[in-house]
């Protein structure tokens, strides 16, 4: 009877470590796709995605190694899952090296040989394993579990094993020592804490087939268990450290965005896999092979994690992740629900004519806004021939040479009303936002009862126009302020870990940023707010032009555009062949400014061919650019003395 409930309670160690296993391969699954995803970029980033899925591949092919019968497929998964074991140091290695350059230490030659050699004998040890020399067959029997017998070979790599961690941590601390700021130390605290986590869950696999792992299960299954549990929370620890590295988002964005992803991703998939785990172990126990209850129960828990973490996440996102901000960001989060797009305005503009049409049965009306000095038509419904032809400029001057009054206004077939700005908000006078015009039946009066209703309809379209022009207000500062705030971000970014000498280096945008900006002032290359406003102004090639030439931004800026243009353009005299084929679409597209259809004829290609070759062409006048200011850059630091 004792041995009966030891055997029970020993199989459920082993339940509980098979579900913890399975967790811990859908969590590093998930930080895999995540480290794909966000900061792929960053070699901090890219080391720590290998050593995920050396993660992956250990904990999910001893899951299911752990719950087959067949001894072909035991055998099978058990040598896969030392595919991720063989190549963990060298990720290991990679990861140590990654930081040490990151935090300001040179990257040296043999640092870097030392990393390839080391994944250069991991692929040995895979050969070895592949040939049956590393492992030798698997122990059905054998205790703890079913694994793989040791050989020689073994042994060998175990002592490779430990060599190759050690080294790897003498970097870790060499990275940490070099780190000076406050912040930069404790995330680099966070990922040595967590960077015990893969050698923590892997050397347990090493120990099977040994005297320790066979005599004593019970230590071995109840250290396993523990073992996971801080393998799962430990990766998750070094994940986020890993987060802030290669990205200039603000820490808030990180955790809130690391954290929706950990519970949407494995937190409920764990969770599911668990609960039906459970069910179907309970089902069993009381003589049900499977019921429909199992794959009910993973349904019901995904389903439910999904609504509590839907209904739950902005208020974690306010009580945890914003801190002191969190009104601020509350503001900014509530104008962007409630912000008023084209197609909201349109409809309720749209009501709003409707309205006046049914009163004065009227077929047709329109609503233009002033923009600056013009006006522009915002929307206009029912059948409005005039309007095809009109200008609305005749309709601007009418109501400005009546003094921007309250009445109405012939204009052609048409009544217009202007829409102001309520007196109140705008410091007593009023200030005009754009016409309502209504089109106007031969001798038609509007009454008494018409036009009162016509007051408040005015009131409700002034007051959309209104927030129009206050929301493009907002807009066109967020615009001035954008660009600035990522290059601060980028910098705060990188400074965390090496404020020694990225902080004295100015900071180049990204090649796909910057190909993005040339492309839009090169579509307004011969005038218009893409090229007045670029953000390519703020390049120091540009600033450098203005103060050597004593010319306006945008002529410099349009200047420096055809310097790089020319360097896109082969030598010799200009043909219509392959080679000049990016100077011509750049030259007859945005210099000319010919039409995508007249283009393609002349270059003899299609239009879809064009389009292709055009962005490979923005892509180089992008890279000449960042050559261009990297170099302007590299010498005002050796004038300046810096390194």
């Amino acid at each position: 009877m004792v041995d009966h409930w030891a055997q029970q309670i020993l199989a459920g160690i082993v339940t509980i470590n098979q579900i913890l296993t399975a967790g811990i391969a859908i969590t590093a699954f998930s930080l895999f796709l995540y480290s794909l995803t966000f900061n792929l970029r960053d070699r901090v980033a890219r080391s720590f995605a290998l050593i995920l899925l050396c993660i992956v591949v250990i904990f999910a092919f001893e899951a299911l190694g752990s719950s087959s019968e067949s001894l072909d497929l035991i055998s099978l998964f058990l040598r896969l899952e030392w595919i991720g074991i063989i190549f963990l140091p060298a990720a290991y290695l990679h990861l140590s090296d990654a930081l040490l350059v990151t935090s300001g230490i040179p990257a040296r030659r043999l640092r870097r040989w030392l990393v390839r050699l080391t994944y250069l004998i991991s692929a040995g040890f895979l050969l070895l394993l592949s040939l049956g020399r590393l492992l030798g067959p698997v122990i059905m029997d054998g205790q703890p579990a079913p694994h793989l017998e040791r050989t020689l070979w073994t042994e060998i790599f175990t002592a490779y094993y430990v060599v190759i961690m050690v080294t790897a941590w003498a970097n870790f601390a060499r990275a940490y020592n070099h780190i000076l700021t406050r912040s930069g130390r404790r995330r680099m605290l966070y990922l040595l804490a967590g960077a015990t986590a893969p050698a923590l869950g892997s050397f347990p696999y090493l120990l099977y087939g040994s005297s320790l792992a066979g005599d004593h299960p019970y230590f071995f299954w109840g250290t396993a268990v523990v073992a996971n549990v801080l393998v799962g929370a430990l990766i998750i620890v070094m994940a986020y450290a890993v987060a802030f590295f290669g990205v200039s988002w603000p820490d808030r964005v990180v955790r809130s965005r690391l954290f929706k992803w950990l519970m949407r991703g494995p937190v409920t998939a764990s969770l599911a896999l668990g609960v039906m785990t459970i069910v179907r172990r309970v089902g069993e126990f009381f003589g049900v092979v499977y019921s429909g209850v199992v794959p009910t129960s993973m349904v019901v828990t995904v389903l439910l994690m999904e609504h509590i973490i839907t209904l739950v996440a902005p208020l974690w996102d306010r009580l945890i992740f914003y801190g002191r901000d969190r009104d601020d960001l509350a503001l900014l989060q509530n104008l962007e629900d409630r912000l008023i797009t084209q197609n909201d305005l349109r409809q309720f503009l749209e009501a709003v004519l409707a309205a006046v049409r049914d009163h004065l049965r009227s077929p047709s009306a329109f609503i233009a806004a002033l923009d600056e000095e013009d006006l522009s038509l915002i929307v206009a419904t029912g059948q409005s021939p005039l309007l095809k032809d009109a200008n609305l400029g005749e309709a601007l001057q009418i109501v400005s040479e009546n003094g921007n009054g309250n009445a109405e206004y012939a204009w052609g077939d048409y009544w217009i009303f202007p829409l102001h700005q309520d007196p109140e908000t705008a410091d007593g006078f009023p200030v005009l936002l754009g016409i309502l015009g209504v089109a106007r039946q031969p001798g038609q009066q509007i009454n008494d009862d018409q036009r009162q209703a016509l007051r408040l309809l005015l009131r409700r379209g002034a007051l959309a126009l209104r927030d129009r022009r206050l929301q493009q207000r907002v807009f066109r500062s967020l615009e001035d302020l954008n660009l600035q705030v990522d290059m601060f971000q980028r910098l705060r970014a990188v400074g965390r870990y090496d404020s020694k000498t990225t902080l004295l280096q100015e900071v180049l945008p990204p090649e796909s940023d910057l190909a993005s900006w040339v492309k839009d002032a090169l579509t307004h290359y011969w005038g218009g707010p893409k090229l007045t406003h670029s953000p390519l102004l703020q390049l120091q090639i540009v600033q450098q032009a203005v103060r050597e030439q004593n010319d306006s931004p945008t002529n410099a800026l349009r200047a420096i555009l055809r310097q790089a243009l020319d360097s896109v353009r082969p030598a010799g005299e200009r043909r219509f062949t392959g080679e000049w084929i990016l100077f011509n679409i750049l030259e007859m597209k945005f210099i000319e400014g010919r039409k995508v259809r007249e283009v393609a004829a002349r270059l003899a290609m299609s239009e879809a061919d064009l389009y292709r070759k055009q962005r490979v062409a923005i892509e180089e006048v992008a890279r000449v650019l960042l050559d261009m200011e990297r170099n302007l850059q590299k010498d005002n630091g050796k004038e300046a003395g810096r390194p």
